[in-house]
């Protein structure tokens, strides 16, 4: 038996999908208006996992490029089927249900092929599409209905299916109703199984927050009638103090050693009352046992966090950027020079800010509750600095050039500003996250302390309470990207350092 970290995947890495070939595990997660898109993770002991490559880099792959916040690639799934890795999405407001392909998950994809409705009209209109295959090969694709477009948009119509021609992409029916759950919020995340001659249907509801849980129904046929479990929610955090919460969207796999798990997203909320989630939703796994009467048993999730990290960046031509840095609706390499100065990465400001929706920002997850970060950094030639963000409305950033240093938070509309002299030349900036000091009635997750070294001097510039950049309070489906940016001019920057643990 392997040792079960949870979490399996730290950080903004919500809606995971795995799919065993041979002795292999391959994992896809959900990255809504980042890019590179979609990561896929391999493990071959169940244990460690290794980001392999993304199913997409540019902005056209998924039609992102304008998608409104908390729009873009939700909810994939990935399955193999007679030598080829499959891949259903759907990108909210961007081009729909996808359909991609590739021989070796780390890639390359195909392009993405538009899943249309029975007429041709567009795409089929829903979102969290799974996809599978019966005896004799008809295709399902079983999705939640959620409309996300015309006159009807933010209707749900429960868990819809329809069988797909997937040589031509297009649906050979229309959508048919097929189970919406035991009556919870937001029927979402079905996934569709084939174990000893029955269809087991397993879906989300209840929502992506507190009230999140796994249902599941079964029936003789993928296209039901299904029968409700008796014993729904199969797993659920909802009305308990578990460290794990949120807990929901899941996908059943086969083990190492044959058994069975459920990769889900959850959260780590941290205060007395567990009510902020710093990090976003992260992936976890827990245990599943098949009863007598043949429905799945899933364990509640426990925490089960890795060791303390440390990377540490030298930025050079030689090495480009590592698949970890992520951009905002553009990938890394359109905006990150590392040819202008050896040793170095450069942005160069467009005009925008962390303000707007295509920032000049790169940046990595944050993985551990704990978390410090600084890199080195030259604003002779321009502004920028080092940025926590959850989105354009939510960000907090120590930025230096035009003689000072600035501490900035930026919560929702409103925006506090603390400021110290700085000449120029190099400095470095830090932004650390901190446990909340004492005990009893702590009613925050964490604490952001934000600094910069000047001529060898550690300068504390703020303090900002880290509930303001958390899920609960931003309401975003993402999680906290820590990164560089460039708000006017160029600026340089080179050793990043991040440490982390969970304490």
């Amino acid at each position: 038996m392997t040792t079960l970290y949870n979490p399996v995947l730290n950080g903004f890495h919500p809606d995971p999908s795995v799919v065993r070939v041979g002795d292999e595990w391959f994992l896809a997660t959900s990255t809504f208006e980042y890019l590179p898109g979609i990561p896929i993770h391999r493990s071959r002991d169940f244990e460690s996992w290794e980001l392999i490559g993304h199913v997409g880099a540019d902005p056209e792959t998924f039609g992102i490029g304008e998608v409104p916040t908390a729009g873009g690639v939700w909810a994939p799934t990935i399955r193999h089927r007679d030598g080829v890795f499959h891949l259903v999405v759907t990108v909210a407001m961007g081009r729909g249900m996808l359909h991609f392909t590739a021989a070796d998950p780390a890639g390359p994809w195909s392009a993405g092929e538009v899943i249309r409705r029975a007429d041709g009209s567009g795409s089929l209109d829903g979102i969290d599409p799974d996809i599978a295959w019966d005896a004799d090969g008809t295709v399902y694709v079983t999705y939640s209905g959620l409309i996300l477009e015309g006159a009807q948009i933010g209707t749900h119509l429960g868990i819809l299916q329809a069988k797909v021609d997937l040589e031509n992409h297009v649906a050979l029916e229309e959508p048919r109703s097929v189970w919406s759950g035991t009556g919870g919020q937001f029927p979402e995340a079905p996934h569709l199984y084939e174990v000893g001659g029955t269809w087991y249907l397993m879906i989300a509801e209840g929502g992506t927050e507190r009230g999140h849980g796994i249902s599941i129904a079964r029936g003789d046929s993928p296209e039901g009638p299904f029968e409700t479990a008796p014993q729904n929610p199969l797993v659920s955090a909802r009305s308990t103090i578990r460290p794990v919460q949120n807990t929901g969207h899941g996908d059943l796999v086969i083990g190492p050693g044959g058994e069975w798990f459920c990769l889900m997203l959850g959260v780590r909320p941290r205060s007395m009352t567990r009510a902020f989630s710093a990090l976003g939703r992260e992936t976890y796994v827990t245990g599943v046992q098949w009863q007598e009467d043949g429905w799945p048993a899933i364990e509640p999730v426990q925490l089960n966090a890795r060791p303390g990290t440390r990377v540490e960046v030298a930025f050079s031509l030689e090495e480009a950027l590592d698949a970890e840095w992520i951009a905002v609706r553009r990938p890394p390499a359109a905006i990150a020079d590392l040819a202008a100065r050896d040793g170095w990465l450069t942005l160069h400001a467009d005009g925008t800010t962390l303000d707007d929706a295509r920032p000049v920002f790169v940046g990595r997850r944050q993985e551990h509750l704990t978390n410090r970060v600084t890199v080195s950094a030259d604003t002779a030639a321009g502004i920028g600095g080092l940025a926590v963000r959850y989105d354009e409305r939510f960000h907090v950033e120590v930025e230096a050039g035009a003689g000072s240093v600035t501490a900035r938070a930026v919560i929702g509309g409103l925006r506090q500003e603390w400021t110290h002299p700085f000449a120029g030349g190099e400095l470095d900036l830090h932004i650390d996250s901190r446990k909340p000091a004492g005990s009893g009635m702590v009613s925050t997750s964490d604490i952001f302390e934000l600094a910069a070294t000047i001529d060898g001097v550690r300068i504390p510039l703020a303090e900002v309470d880290g509930r303001f950049l958390s899920s609960e309070t931003t309401e975003s489906f993402t999680g906290r990207v820590i990164g560089l940016y460039a708000a006017s001019g160029d600026v340089s920057f080179h050793r990043w350092i991040c440490e982390g643990d969970d304490e």
